[in-house]
């Protein structure tokens, strides 16, 4: 069997590397993975052999034995299926899970990208056109971070006493709540449950894809300056594709 990933040192990059590294801990049969670095910042998503993998040209990207797969939600939930474990229970609860799943998707992964980049990246943009988007996914991801916060109250993982895939997706964007600038120092539960999941073996391994070790938790500042620089350029290139910037996906959209 083979089993190959494209992908980025990026939140949505993130959530596959530590799916990997858990299956690793759980799973006897999952084959060595061959990792692909995506240069985002010399536009290898758009090259040729990429865009056959993902027509949509974002990151991240699986293959496995020939089938392609794209989405980091789909990604998780086929290799939850493909190598069966807690990950993904099965019965009543898988679909509390995928619900879970489905729901990073949708709001915290686009809430929390778009504050970011409003925050850090378009930073050349007037400040009266970034005052409404800067407001509008703030608070939408506060709403959201109180949610997570009240699904913990009575468990230690989202969906129960397990680590699911949905533990797994939501965990990148709300651990770079400091870069993003969405402040949760008040959601005592959250906070508990991003120590939890940071603690574990494969997390910690998961998130060296890509970032030297003694970064994965404080960025040198020439790598802030990096990612900052990143940032900016792809989120000013994709607000130029659109005549209403607040209402475009920004440069976390590169990640899919």
């Amino acid at each position: 069997m083979s089993l190959e990933l494209w992908m980025s040192p990026t939140p949505n990059g993130w959530k596959v590397s530590i799916m990997i590294e858990e299956l690793r801990l759980l799973c006897s049969d999952l084959p060595e993975v061959d990792v692909h670095y995506v240069d985002l910042h010399k536009g290898e998503q758009f090259s040729e052999a990429f865009t056959a993998i993902n027509p949509n040209q974002r990151i991240p990207a699986l293959v496995h034995d020939g089938q392609r797969v794209f989405e980091s939600g789909a990604i998780l939930q086929y290799l939850a299926e493909s190598f069966p474990s807690a990950l993904l229970p099965s019965g009543p609860q898988r679909w509390e899970v995928l619900s879970w799943l489905y729901w990073q998707m949708a709001n915290v992964g686009p809430a929390f990208g778009n504050k970011l980049s409003y925050t850090r990246y378009l930073v050349d943009l007037d400040e009266a056109a970034r005052a409404h988007p800067l407001q509008r996914f703030g608070a939408e991801a506060l709403r959201l971070a109180d949610i997570l916060d009240r699904q913990l109250e009575s468990r230690p993982y989202l969906c129960g006493e397990d680590l699911t895939i949905a533990d797994i997706a939501v965990f990148p964007w709300v651990r770079g709540w400091k870069w993003s600038k969405v402040d949760i120092s008040g959601h005592n539960r959250l906070l508990a449950w991003v120590k939890r999941l940071r603690a574990r073996p494969a997390f910690e391994a998961g998130l060296q894809y890509g970032v030297p070790s003694a970064e994965v938790d404080q960025w040198s500042e020439q790598r802030k300056r990096q990612y900052a620089e990143l940032g900016s350029k792809l989120a000013a290139d994709d607000a130029r594709s659109t005549s209403d910037p607040r209402e475009k996906q920004q440069a976390s959209e590169l990640e899919g």
